[in-house]
């Protein structure tokens, strides 16, 4: 019994601690876009006090500005010119532009990367994984016999780091879910696998 309402209790504090945490990291991260401000407009001295959560509103406003400017012609041409002028340091190109296609391929819509979730044999033809398809390089694509596709392996629990492979695509079975869910398989190791949206108190109430 004693066990039983320890494990509950875990339940609901730990998932809500990590949350607390993550959350804290986050608005912490954001905050840092204070500095960038001027001292005498940083909210301390013309409030007394450190109020955190206002560079996160900051740091989104600036995002949702800096995307309404960039939606116009005039904007598009200035992000043109400074990535001319990025595209002349050697070092710095490589990596802002390595940075983009990622972010370009996550967050825009065009493409078919990260829209499927598959089933691939990894890490042996007797183990199955869930993979995200992406795009297979058009260098790439003549020099394989057949239909291949491009997989990205997340790990177990964190989906940013993976293997990215080319399977052939008859080897290869679409799950109907969607990218949100098999996330939350991967991150939580397939305890998530259910959509039941029970509280641990009511999970282990019958136990």
């Amino acid at each position: 019994m004693i066990k039983k309402y320890f494990i509950t209790g875990l339940l609901i504090w730990v998932p809500l601690g990590i949350t607390v945490w993550v959350l804290n990291l986050l608005i912490g991260s954001m905050d840092q876009s204070l500095l960038l401000l001027p001292q005498r407009l940083r909210p301390e001295n013309w409030l007394g006090m450190s109020l955190p959560g206002v560079g996160a509103i900051l740091t989104i406003a600036v995002i949702f500005l800096t995307g309404v400017l960039t939606a116009n012609i005039v904007g598009q041409r200035l992000v043109r010119f400074w990535e001319g002028v990025l595209a002349r340091i050697p070092v710095v190109k490589s990596i802002y532009y390595s940075v983009k296609q990622v972010s370009d391929t996550l967050f825009s819509g065009n493409g078919e990367a990260f829209r499927k979730v598959l089933l691939v044999r990894y890490p042996h033809p007797e183990a199955w994984s869930l993979a995200f398809q992406t795009a297979v390089p058009r260098g790439v694509a003549p020099k394989l016999e057949g239909e291949y596709v491009g997989v990205f392996i997340p790990t177990t629990p964190s989906p940013v780091n993976g293997f990215y492979f080319f399977v052939r695509k008859i080897d290869t079975i679409e799950v109907n879910i969607n990218v949100d869910d098999a996330l939350k398989y991967i991150v939580s190791m397939g305890v998530m696998a259910s959509t039941d949206k029970e509280s641990p108190a009511k999970v282990y109430a019958g136990n």
